[in-house]
């Protein structure tokens, strides 16, 4: 360890968590676009002049996991204070295009001492359609604009070229350039605050960033210990890659060795022609965050969290693909299936932290106008509305050993908001006309499962819709004696669509998402009567049942 006392530990702990969480607020309250401001889908976190994570906000999984690969990415460009880098590449340190990063070197004294870093979800980077998130896309050029990992700010000052670039091929450039804005402000406010603390500090900053990750290790080394040695191994499937209904297998085997966690991902399929392939960057988020899920959640995400874990996957395949692989689905659908069969592998070596599966989707849903207008509708010459709505949709998380699943929740690697129905009706041409949870869909089991939703949205212009998801086909799976969730649908004016589809539509037409269930947890018999009373005052099933 570090020799920092406890006392101090713990004090300089909480500080940096707290320049992080400040940085994600700066972000949420600076942003233009709904899906920052309200939804919050980005993520902020603080690195030491190594790469190594230091602190992080609780913010979105599959970012925080991946980040270090981005940072790792621009450890080379001898960056100087008053540098901000941009990208977005997923074969670059990124995770899907709609992800841009932003890295600042931190300055204490004129050194670099660190480095502040923003990712956040962008509602559109340009590609073959609005929202950047085409279901039938086979290559990355269609899906937007790549950024390589370049200076968007060089010693202070914006390079405009490049921004004019960069907004010169995105749809709603002025929603782009404020959001690209608050980001910078993020990073901005971590390097005055970093600042502040190394005056004030008893400790100096290489050693408060050295005890923190080594209290992280530690505390994560303890608690593999403590689980059984073995290898364990689960299996399941992608239902499709939106250009076939093919299932795609992913097989996890998990090996547990002391005080290290490996896992190694031999046996799933090839990368596919499709965009569920994942970078991986997202295949080891989706470990990190299954680690944290089974083991002590105060533990301090760092560095040391993960260091004593390992992932591989052949390269070429759907969790390491080669380029210029189609990868926007690989992010938000193909992360959260992976987190299914880890969880799944480790059922055996520690059953009683493992839940049943949750919804195993982000749902995502993305309705855009062709034309090139702002957020709140504006009309181009062409006569269409301009916009783009992006939005991730919550379901059930699964029965746990002591208690039911929640119901409607974000599951697995996201951890966003829904957007407000009044601010969806004021920032776009569309009209709510349900939402509202779905009765029936949680497992049975002595601990019941989440109820998934209804969302179903009108479409008052011409517009074209993707719908990326999952668990359209294979019901999410019960634990220990519970039945499985239900499965979701999509629907386009009441026609059942494909779990990734994109369609134009005419102004009028509804479209709606019907989110899964979560699985049950323990034998059905065992519920207690009184619990399933209040399932049926509360009208989550039916009277049948």
């Amino acid at each position: 360890m570090s020799g920092v006392d406890p006392v101090t530990l713990e004090v300089v702990r909480n500080q940096l968590e707290g320049v992080a969480t400040e940085m994600g607020q700066v972000l949420i309250r600076s942003a233009r676009s709904p899906n920052i401001k309200e939804r919050r889908d980005c993520s902020t976190a603080l690195f030491d002049r190594e790469g190594r994570m230091v602190a992080q906000a609780e913010h979105i999984p599959v970012h925080l996991g991946a980040m270090p690969r981005a940072v790792e990415t621009v450890l080379d460009r001898d960056l100087v204070p008053g540098d901000v880098v941009a990208l977005n590449d997923p074969f670059a340190g990124g995770t899907h295009l709609p992800d841009v990063t932003l890295v600042a070197p931190i300055a204490v004294a004129g050194e670099v001492t660190g480095y502040a870093v923003s990712r956040a979800h962008h509602a559109d980077v340009g590609g073959a359609t609005p929202g950047s998130m085409p279901a039938g896309a086979t290559e990355i050029y269609e899906e937007g604009l790549r950024i390589p990992g370049v200076r968007l700010v060089r010693g202070g000052e914006m390079d405009e070229d490049l921004l004019e670039t960069v907004l010169a091929n995105v749809r709603d450039p002025e929603e782009r350039r404020a959001d690209l804005r608050a980001q910078i402000a993020a990073t901005d406010r971590a390097g005055e605050r970093i600042r502040e603390l190394a005056a004030e500090s008893e400790v100096g900053l290489e050693t408060a960033f050295d005890a923190v990750i080594d209290y992280s290790r530690e505390r994560i080394e303890g608690e593999l210990e403590g689980f059984p040695d073995g290898e364990y191994c689960a299996r399941d499937v992608m239902e499709g890659d939106g250009r076939t209904d093919e299932e795609i297998p992913i097989e996890a085997t998990v090996r547990i060795d002391g005080r290290r966690m490996e896992v190694d991902f031999a046996g799933t399929a090839s990368q596919v022609a499709g965009n569920v392939n994942a970078p991986l960057a997202v295949a080891t988020s989706a470990v990190y965050f299954v680690l944290r899920s089974v083991t002590d959640p105060e533990i301090p995400p760092n560095h040391g969290c993960y260091a004593p874990v390992s992932v591989e996957a052949p390269e070429g395949s759907l969790l390491n693909p080669r380029p210029p692989a189609a990868v926007v689905g690989g992010n938000v659908e193909t992360s959260q299936r992976v987190t299914d069969v880890v969880l799944a592998a480790l059922e055996e070596c520690v059953p009683d932290r493992v839940p049943a599966q949750g919804q195993g989707t982000m749902n995502n849903f993305v309705i855009g106008g062709r034309g090139g207008g702002g957020s709140s509708g504006d009309v181009d010459g062409t006569g269409e509305e301009g916009f783009t709505y992006y939005e991730t949709i919550g379901g059930g998380l699964g029965g746990r050993a002591d208690s039911d699943g929640i119901d409607g929740v974000q599951v697995g690697m996201t951890n966003t908001l829904n957007t407000p129905v009044e601010a969806l009706e004021t920032e776009y041409p569309l009209r709510v006309e349900r939402y509202g949870l779905r009765p029936d869909t949680g497992g049975d089991g002595e601990f019941r499962g989440g109820l998934g939703i209804e969302r179903a949205v009108r479409v008052e212009t011409d517009a074209v819709v993707s719908l990326l998801s999952e668990r359209r086909r294979t019901r999410p799976a019960g634990a220990a004696g519970g039945e499985p969730g239900a499965t979701g649908e999509n629907l386009i004016d009441g026609r059942t669509v494909g779990a990734k589809t994109t369609e134009s539509v005419s102004a009028g037409a509804t479209v709606t998402v019907r989110t899964p269930g979560g699985g049950g947890y323990g034998d059905p018999t065992e519920r207690d009567p009184e619990a399933r009373e209040r399932d049926r005052e509360d009208g989550k099933v039916s009277d049948g049942e």
